[in-house]
């Protein structure tokens, strides 16, 4: 019979996190992949958990996966952790995920500790709508694309970043996003945890002067959706009507379509793009 693949969510700061079933699953299993064997053989160890570990990251995960879908599609039980919280979380678990889906493989996830949910729920922004970014892209193309998406996010964001680059990713993110909440959490979990709520300017005045120490979680005010709304009909009500109606009927509506289009656009009831239109035909 095939295998399983256990996806074991574990402690991101307090060990006492972990749960009795990922214990008992990791004791269980024929192998635990493990994004750092150096720092996942101390979790074992406190635990007692003697099954044999595997080096599974972010520069061997499509190899690597291969070999254990092969394990499985054996029969053998593999749990994969990350260093800390929910394996497939912006870390390499989310390959070998897909790789044995596409094998036939039966994948379960043991809930756990995650740091983008633990830090929004103590941020004290809106929890109800979320968009987890992780760390921004290395790459500068790609940062800026992403960059330049954020300030119509209308949902809160989380972000990732390490210490060394905390001052500049803040620094683009003020650029952007202008003077938004934010809560930046570090330790989470541990004994020195702390919620840092503020604003991008706030912040930024902060660091500058105390040097980032840790890893951080920075949740981020989404936009506010009326005051998007309202400045997107200010703009279109600044745009000449003829031109307007030109920019739909170009698209292949007719004029009783684009008006209705255009009054959309401005916020106001569809008769009073048709008086408007009357009164320029007249003049």
């Amino acid at each position: 019979m095939t295998g399983m693949l256990y996806l074991c969510a574990t402690p991101i700061g307090n060990l006492d996190d972990i749960t009795m079933r990922v214990i008992k699953t990791l004791k269980s299993v024929d192998v635990i992949a493990a994004e750092d064997t150096r720092n996942s053989i101390k979790l074992c160890n406190h635990f007692e958990i003697k099954t044999p570990l595997t080096s599974y990251h972010e520069y061997n995960k499509y190899d690597k996966a291969q070999v254990l879908v092969k394990r499985m599609l054996a029969g053998e039980n593999v749990a994969v952790i990350t260093d800390a919280g929910t394996p497939g979380i912006s870390d390499p678990g989310e390959e070998l995920v897909r790789q044995a889906l596409a094998a036939g493989i039966k994948v379960t996830s043991l809930p756990g500790p995650a740091a983008c949910i633990t830090a929004l729920t103590m941020s004290g922004l809106s929890t109800r709508r979320f968009a987890f970014e992780a760390f921004l892209p290395a790459d500068k193309k790609e940062r800026a694309d992403i960059l330049a998406e954020l300030p119509r996010e209308t949902r809160t964001m989380i972000i990732y970043e390490a210490p060394h680059h905390l001052v500049k990713t803040l620094t683009e993110l003020y650029d952007v996003l202008g003077d938004r909440k934010i809560s930046i959490v570090k330790e989470l979990t541990k004994v020195h945890e702390t919620n840092f709520t503020t604003s991008l300017s706030g912040a930024l005045e902060f660091y500058k002067i105390n040097e980032p120490r840790g890893e951080y979680v920075l949740v981020i005010e989404g936009a506010d959706r009326e005051a998007m709304k309202t400045a997107k009909e200010e703009s279109f009500r600044e745009m000449d009507l003829e031109a307007h109606m030109k920019m739909y009927t170009d698209q292949g509506m007719d004029r009783k379509e684009a008006m209705k289009a255009v009054a959309k656009d401005r916020g106001v009831p569809k008769r009073e793009i048709y008086k408007a239109l009357i009164r320029e035909k007249e003049e």
